[in-house]
């Protein structure tokens, strides 16, 4: 499919992990709300964003990427220089067996999940801000099970664990530009019924995500990173 030429004019969105779930619905809000998306998918398979692209001519971007290759994202920012983007919302991540403890995984599991959910993520950010607007939004999602605070039941250890690194991080990294006029937004969407969440999950999708993608075109031009949940409320660290 070749790429498409977005409207300069309209508010655009550089997605980060868009083929399915939860990215995949959040770029069909977007679209939806009238934004352009460039959205990432890992592979050259078709995916639901190629379906996306098709239904809403000259508004869909897809580019290639797997965040845990720094070479794929390296040549990603070399492609989307002097590009200028309203929002860069990294969404892409894993999960591994909830009743597996810290005790237990292995070290290679627990490396796979840190890297893919922490370390890749704010690779991301610190790669391709230079491509967000001067008072653009950045964003990444996280969990509410990334709050130490609200860790009342334990499970899922090395999935929280890593979600609350990424926190971190992202603290870190708005220490780092404290004087800048971007909002930042760690976000928990909830528990969704998706391939990830599960069919137990106590979120549909339509729950979720257009209240989400609300929260963050309402975060636009607020300074300042937040931890919200899908409805807007902070999430307690």
């Amino acid at each position: 499919m070749p790429p498409a030429i977005l409207n300069a004019a309209t508010p655009t969105i550089l997605l980060i992990g868009a083929s399915r779930g939860l990215g995949h619905a959040m770029a069909a809000e977007f679209l939806t709300k009238g934004w352009n998306v460039v959205g990432t998918v890992r592979g050259g398979g078709r995916t639901r964003l190629h379906d996306l692209a098709e239904a809403f001519a000259g508004r869909v971007e897809i580019e290639a990427l797997d965040i845990c290759e720094p070479d794929q994202l390296a040549a990603l920012r070399d492609r989307l220089s002097g590009r200028v983007f309203d929002m860069l919302f990294v969404n892409a991540g894993v999960t591994n067996d909830a009743k597996e403890t810290i005790a237990e995984v292995t070290t290679d599991e627990f490396i796979r999940v840190m890297v893919t959910n922490a370390l890749s993520p704010m690779r991301v950010i610190e790669s391709l801000q230079p491509c967000v607007a001067a008072t653009g939004l950045l964003g990444v999602m996280s969990s509410g099970q990334g709050s130490v605070s609200n860790n009342e039941t334990g499970m899922r250890e090395v999935y929280r664990g890593s979600k609350a690194a990424l926190n971190m991080y992202m603290r870190s990294f708005a220490a780092r530009h404290s004087g800048t006029a971007r909002a930042m937004v760690l976000m928990a969407p909830g528990w969704v019924r998706t391939e990830m969440g599960g069919p137990d999950a106590r979120l549909s999708i339509e729950d979720s995500v257009p209240n989400l993608v609300n929260v963050l075109i309402a975060k636009q031009g607020k300074p300042g990173l937040q931890y919200l949940d899908y409805l807007g409320r902070i999430v307690p660290w």
